[in-house]
């Protein structure tokens, strides 16, 4: 091995050591791969919301998107709102350094029932999703209690339903309030979806209803 070659190796262990995330989701050789490297990348950054609950307690789906927006981006990952595909979508995930180019859709509620989190689905499929991007997401910030009831009510209604063309029943995903479900596109191709739980709920404070 030349000097080249061990200067090259070095510098790969040593960004993946300091900068694991990027380094996985650069490096995915398969959709699989990727949606992997991302989900830890999210979920990282869906407990920096959960954990700074208080301060963000006045936000509206807005504001809460543009924290979680803020959180995702890293070099190699670019995270906007309010990006135009056939209409303005709450979030938008562009992996420009992966070969091929990878791109994520989002629609993020506030949780105001199973309907409203279908609503988001709606847009999502209906409205903004081409059929060239890879899992989308419907992300629901609760800030009511029970996220893991409310989390299978919706399944529920998801499964008795199959709404928007849902290919069989929903399915559980490895990372707690999170599930999967799968939908057949108009261009031919099913689209998997992820579905996100954020856990917002602040418990009053005593003496307070």
């Amino acid at each position: 091995m030349s000097a080249q070659d061990d200067s090259l190796l070095a510098f790969c262990e040593e960004m993946k050591k300091k900068a694991p995330a990027y380094f996985d989701l650069i490096t995915a050789e398969t959709d699989a791969d990727f949606e992997m490297a991302f989900d830890s990348h999210l979920e990282r950054s869906v407990s920096l919301l959960e954990t700074n609950k208080n301060e963000l307690a006045e936000l509206d789906e807005n504001g809460l998107s543009a924290f979680l927006v803020a959180a995702l981006s890293i070099p190699g990952l670019s995270a906007t709102r309010e990006t135009n595909s056939n209409g303005h979508v709450d979030i938008t995930i562009v992996a420009d350094h992966c070969t091929p180019m990878r791109k994520k859709l989002g629609e993020a509620k506030i949780y105001n029932g199973p309907q409203y989190h279908l609503d988001g689905l709606q847009q999502l499929l209906g409205r903004y999703t081409t059929g060239r991007e890879n899992r989308g997401m419907v992300i629901e910030y609760f800030r009511t209690r029970n996220i893991a009831g409310l989390v299978a009510k919706v399944r529920k209604k998801m499964d008795d339903d199959l709404p928007h063309s849902q290919q069989g029943p929903t399915r559980d995903h490895r990372i707690k309030w999170w599930f999967l479900s799968t939908h057949a596109l108009s261009c031919g191709d099913n689209l998997e979806v992820g579905h996100i739980g954020c856990n917002l709920y602040i418990e009053p404070a005593d003496g307070e209803a």
